[in-house]
C-alpha cells in the first residue's frame, strides 16, 4: 500500500477549509474531500465533507481538503488509475478496507449531478475538457488503441462490433462525440468540396474499396468527378483538388501518360504517349493521375492563300511517321499534335503575276502534272526548273523553292550579266525585258577599289579639274547590272576585252558600257605645282583644247637660277573613226608628266646658254623658240607635237619669273621699281602737255560757240516780231471771220440734213418696195406648191387607176388560163378581136417568144390604133 502514499498537494481553492490545534480537528465544509493516512494499518482513505473529524494519534492527512471535481454539462474528465467498482458501482476494497485501482488505466467521466471526490491513488488527467462537438460535414478519425466491444447502430438498431487495437474507423457528424479510453482521435476530417469543373485526388493508405466498388491498392490514386460533398474513405488520402481545363475551338491541352490506362474516353495510353484534348472531344477535360499536362496548344489557322509543311506527322491511327512530310493547304484549322512541327512556318502561297517565276529544285524523285503540256513530268532530286505566272504555286514537300524571280525590265543603256550554271559562260544582256532560265544566274562583275571609286563619283571629269578632289560618291553599285559609264563631250575612254586580248577606243558624248571580260583602262597622271606623278587617276582621257601649269626651275649662263611659271595649252589630234589612231593616245599613261619633262629639259637647255639680262629681256620669245622651234623662215613654229601620243602644245604662258636667290630677286625687285617710276613720271608730263593742248583748243571752241549763239538769237528776235504783226493782223479780222465762218457751217448742217432726210425716204421706199415683192414671191410659192401637190395628186389618182386596171387584166387573165388564149391565138382575126373587145383590151400583141417583132413598127400601128383622133389629125 505504500505506492499509493503521495506528498500532500495544497487546496486548489482558496478557501481553507482546515483548523489546526493540538486535538487535530478536521472541519470539512460541502463538497470538499481529504485523504487520511492510518499509520497502523498503512491505508488511506477518504473522507468527503461536511463533517468535522478529529484526527487520531496514528492518523494524518496526506491530501486536501480540495474541492470535489465537478464535470459541468458537455464536458468530461479523465481519472487515472480509476477504483474498481462492483455491479452497482461502489468501490470495491481489498480485506484492508484499501479501495482498489485499475493502475495504469483512465477512466473518462461524464457530467454528473454531483461532485465527486478522487479517491486514494487516482489522478484528475489535465483539465475538464469540453466534449468534441462534430458539425455536419466533418467526422472524427478514430484509432482503437486496445481491443474492444463497440456498439454502433445498423437500420436504426444496436449492434455490438469488435475493435481490433489498430483499426480505424469514422465518427460522422452533426453529433457530439462521446470519449472512450480505447479510442485516441486521430484528426478531424471535413468534407472535400467538388465543384462541376474540378475533381478530387484521392490516394490508398492501405488496400481498399473506393466509392465506385474498385478495389484500390496501397498507394493508387485516382479522381473521384462526382459533384457535391464528398468524405474520403477511412483508407483514403486526400491528395488535393484538380482542376479542369476549359477547352475552346482555338485552344486544346497537350497530355503525356506517365502510365499506361485507359483515359476517360475509353482511349488505351501507353507510358510515355503524348496526346491533345480538343473541344471536339469535350467541353472541358480534368487531368487524369496518369496524364501530366504539358501545356496549352494553339490551333494553327490557315486562309485561302496560305500552306504549311508538318515534318514526322501523326496519321488519323496516332502513328508517327518519322521523316516523312505532309502538305496541308488553307483555308483550314487544326491543331499540331505532340510530336508534330512546323518546317518554316506558316506560309503564304506564291502568287505570281504575269512577269514573275519561281525557281524550283527537287529534293526527292515524284510525279506531277504539267500544266502547260497537260500531262505528267518525272522530277529527278536536284534538277532545276522554273514555274512562270500569272498564277497560284504551291511547292510540293518535294520540291525547294530556291529563289523568286522577276523579269528584268531593261532600257537601251541598260543590262545585266548572266551566267550559264551549265557551262560557266558569262553573257550580257542589254536593251530587253528578260527573265533567268532554270539555268542561268546573275553574275556579279568586280572591278578594281579605284575604278570602282572614279565611276561612282557625282562629279563630271570637265568640271574644275577636280579629279583629286573629295567628291561624294553615288549609292553602292549593283555588281549583277552592267557597268555603265557616261563619257563626257570631247573626251575617250579606253576599253581593254582580257578574253579577246584588244582595245576599244569610246568617245564622248557617249555611254561606256562593259561587258563581261572588259575592263576600263587606268590613267595615273601628273599633278600639281611643280608636277608630281601620280596625283590624279582617272578613266577619261580629256581631249582638249586645255592648259596644264608647271614651275620649272633653270639657271642662266651666269649662274641665276630662276623659278618659272608656265601654262601650256594642249589638246589631242586624233582621227575618231580610226580604232589605231585612236588608241594611240592611250599609249602614253602620264602624258602630262611625260610632256612637262620635256618641255622643262628644252627650256633649260636654251636658258643656260643666255645670261640673265638676255633671258630677262626676251624670256618670253626664248621660251617659246625652245619650245616650239624656229621654222625655214626663222619664225616661230605654231605647235609642238608629241608623236607617241598625238599631243599638241600649241601656246606657253608664262606666268612668273622669279630668281631663286633672295639678293637676286630683291634686285630684280628694285630694277622693276625704278623701271616702273620713270615710265610712271614720263606718262605724267605727256598727260600735262596733253592736259593744256585740250584746255586751249577748249577755249578756241568756246568763243566760236558764243558767236554762232548770238547770231542766233538775233534771228529769233526777228521771228519774234514778225509773229506778234500777224497776231495783231489776224486779232482785227478774227471777228468777221468767225460770222462767216459760222453761216457757211449752218448752210452745211441744213444741206447735210436735207441729205439725209432724203437718203431716208428713199430707204422707206426701198423697203416698202421689198416687202411688196416678198409678199408677191410668197403668194407665188404657195400657188406653185400648191399647183405643184394638185399634180402630184392627179398623177398619184392615174398612177392607181392604171395598178387597178393592171391589176383586173392580171385577174382577166388568170381567169381566162394558159390554153384559152393559146385558143384565141389561134382563132380568126374577127374572133380575136371581139373576144378582146369583150374583155376590154383594146390592141394586143401575142407571141411564141422566138420569132422577131418590129417593136417600132408594131408599136407606131398600136399607138395609132389606141389614139384614131390624133391619126386624123
Amino acid at each position: 500500500m505504500s505506492r499509493f502514499r503521495r506528498t500532500p498537494s495544497p487546496p486548489k481553492t482558496p478557501t481553507t477549509v482546515l483548523s489546526h490545534s493540538k486535538t487535530s480537528v478536521l472541519r470539512l465544509r460541502p463538497h470538499f474531500f481529504v485523504h487520511i493516512s492510518d499509520e497502523n494499518k498503512n491505508t488511506v482513505r477518504l473522507l468527503e465533507g461536511p463533517v468535522t473529524y478529529t484526527l487520531s494519534q496514528q492518523e494524518s492527512c496526506v491530501r486536501g481538503p480540495e474541492a470535489m471535481i465537478l464535470v459541468p454539462p458537455g464536458h468530461y474528465a479523465r481519472i487515472a488509475n480509476p477504483v474498481m467498482r462492483d455491479k452497482d458501482g461502489n468501490p470495491i476494497k481489498d480485506s484492508h478496507g484499501q479501495v482498489r485501482l485499475r493502475n495504469g488505466d483512465v477512466e473518462i467521466v461524464l457530467h454528473k449531478p454531483e461532485p465527486f471526490a478522487l479517491y486514494p491513488g487516482e489522478e484528475l488527467e489535465g483539465t475538464i475538457t469540453p466534449l468534441k462537438i462534430v458539425l455536419e460535414g466533418q467526422a472524427l478519425r478514430l484509432e482503437a488503441i486496445r481491443n474492444f466491444e463497440d456498439t454502433i447502430l445498423e437500420d436504426n438498431k444496436p449492434k455490438k462490433i469488435k475493435r481490433i487495437a489498430g483499426e480505424q474507423w469514422y465518427f460522422i457528424g452533426p453529433g457530439t462525440y462521446i470519449p472512450r479510453v480505447e479510442v485516441a482521435i486521430k484528426e478531424t476530417v471535413r468534407n472535400s468540396i467538388i465543384l462541376s469543373n474540378a475533381a478530387l485526388k484521392l490516394r490508398a493508405r492501405r488496400e481498399c474499396i473506393d466509392c465506385d466498388g474498385k478495389t484500390r491498392k496501397t498507394g493508387e490514386e485516382w479522381l473521384v468527378r462526382r459533384e457535391g460533398e464528398y468524405l474520403p474513405n477511412i483508407d483514403e488520402i486526400v491528395v488535393g483538388p484538380v482542376q479542369a481545363v476549359v477547352l475552346v475551338r482555338e485552344k486544346a491541352v497537350h497530355l503525356q501518360a506517365v502510365k499506361t490506362f485507359k483515359d476517360i474516353y475509353g482511349v488505351e495510353r501507353k507510358a510515355g504517349d503524348e496526346w491533345l484534348v480538343t473541344s471536339e472531344m469535350s467541353t472541358m477535360h480534368i487531368p487524369d493521375v496518369y496524364e501530366k499536362v504539358m501545356g496549352e496548344v494553339r490551333i494553327t489557322e490557315l486562309t485561302s492563300m496560305q500552306y504549311c509543311v508538318i515534318l514526322d506527322p501523326i496519321d488519323s491511327d496516332g502513328k508517327q511517321h518519322l521523316g516523312q512530310k505532309k502538305m496541308i493547304v488553307g483555308p483550314k484549322q487544326f491543331f499540331l499534335q505532340p510530336g508534330e512541327r512546323l518546317e518554316k512556318g506558316i506560309q503564304d502561297v506564291f502568287l505570281l503575276g504575269e512577269q514573275e517565276a519561281l525557281l524550283l529544285r527537287c529534293k526527292e524523285k515524284f510525279y506531277e502534272v504539267d500544266p502547260i503540256k497537260n500531262k505528267k513530268v518525272e522530277r529527278e532530286p536536284g534538277i532545276r526548273w522554273m514555274v512562270y505566272g500569272p498564277r497560284q504555286y504551291v511547292p510540293p514537300t518535294q520540291v525547294e523553292v530556291i529563289e523568286r524571280r522577276s523579269s528584268i525590265p531593261l532600257n537601251d543603256n541598260e543590262g545585266i550579266y548572266v551566267r550559264d550554271l551549265n557551262t560557266g559562260k558569262v553573257s550580257s544582256v542589254i536593251g530587253e525585258t528578260y527573265m533567268l532560265k532554270p539555268n542561268e544566274e546573275l553574275w556579279q562583275k568586280d572591278l578594281p577599289p579605284i575604278v570602282e571609286k572614279l565611276i561612282g563619283q557625282d562629279e563630271d571629269a570637265l568640271s574644275g579639274r577636280a579629279w583629286t578632289a573629295k567628291k561624294q560618291r553615288r549609292s553602292t553599285r549593283d555588281k549583277t547590272k552592267v557597268v555603265t559609264y557616261p563619257i563626257p563631250h570631247n573626251a575617250a575612254v579606253q576599253i581593254y576585252d582580257y578574253k579577246k586580248r584588244e582595245a576599244r577606243v569610246q568617245f564622248g558624248p557617249d555611254l561606256a558600257m562593259l561587258g563581261p571580260d572588259e575592263h576600263f583602262t587606268l590613267l595615273s597622271i601628273s599633278g600639281g605645282k611643280p608636277k608630281r606623278p601620280d596625283v590624279i587617276q582617272s578613266v577619261t582621257l580629256l581631249l582638249g583644247p586645255d592648259f596644264m601649269t608647271d614651275i620649272i626651275t633653270v639657271e642662266t649662263s651666269d649662274h641665276a637660277r630662276l623659278s618659272l611659271q608656265l601654262s601650256y595649252n594642249w589638246h589631242f589630234e586624233v582621227d575618231k573613226e580610226s580604232q589605231e589612231d585612236a588608241r594611240k593616245i592611250f599609249q602614253v599613261s602620264d602624258f602630262v608628266g611625260d610632256a612637262c619633262k620635256a618641255i622643262a629639259s628644252k627650256i633649260r637647255a636654251l636658258v643656260a646658254t643666255k645670261s640673265f639680262d638676255e633671258f630677262h629681256k626676251g624670256s618670253a620669245r626664248a621660251i617659246r623658240i625652245a619650245v616650239f622651234g624656229l621654222d625655214s623662215d626663222n619664225h616661230v613654229n605654231d605647235c609642238f607635237r608629241f608623236e607617241s601620243n598625238n599631243l599638241v602644245i600649241t601656246n606657253i604662258d608664262i606666268q612668273s619669273v622669279e630668281p631663286v636667290d633672295k639678293d637676286t630677286l630683291l634686285s630684280l625687285q628694285k630694277s622693276v621699281q625704278l623701271a616702273i617710276k620713270i615710265t610712271s613720271e614720263s606718262q605724267e608730263a605727256a598727260a600735262k602737255h596733253e592736259a593744256k593742248r585740250r584746255e586751249t583748243e577748249a577755249k578756241g571752241k568756246l568763243e566760236n560757240l558764243k558767236i554762232v549763239a548770238n547770231s542766233q538769237a538775233e534771228k529769233k528776235r526777228k521771228e519774234l516780231l514778225e509773229h506778234k504783226a500777224e497776231c495783231a493782223a489776224i486779232s482785227t479780222t478774227g471777228k468777221a471771220k468767225a460770222e462767216a465762218q459760222a453761216k457757211a457751217e449752218a448752210a452745211h448742217i441744213i444741206g447735210t440734213m436735207s441729205v439725209q432726210q432724203a437718203q431716208l425716204e428713199s430707204q422707206t421706199l426701198k423697203i416698202d418696195q421689198e416687202s411688196k415683192r416678198k409678199i408677191i414671191g410668197n403668194r407665188y410659192d404657195l400657188d406653185y406648191t400648191h399647183q405643184e401637190r394638185m399634180d402630184n395628186l392627179d398623177l398619184e389618182k392615174a398612177k392607181n387607176l392604171s395598178e387597178i386596171k393592171s391589176q383586173a387584166l392580171k385577174k382577166i387573165v388568170d381567169a381566162i388560163s394558159v390554153q384559152t388564149l393559146q385558143n384565141i391565138a389561134k382563132a380568126s382575126p374577127l374572133f380575136k378581136s371581139r373576144i378582146l373587145k369583150g374583155l376590154g383590151v383594146r390592141n394586143y400583141l401575142i407571141t411564141d417568144g422566138k420569132s422577131q417583132i418590129n417593136m417600132f413598127g408594131d408599136g407606131m400601128n398600136q399607138m395609132n390604133q389606141m389614139n384614131p383622133k390624133d391619126e386624123k389629125k
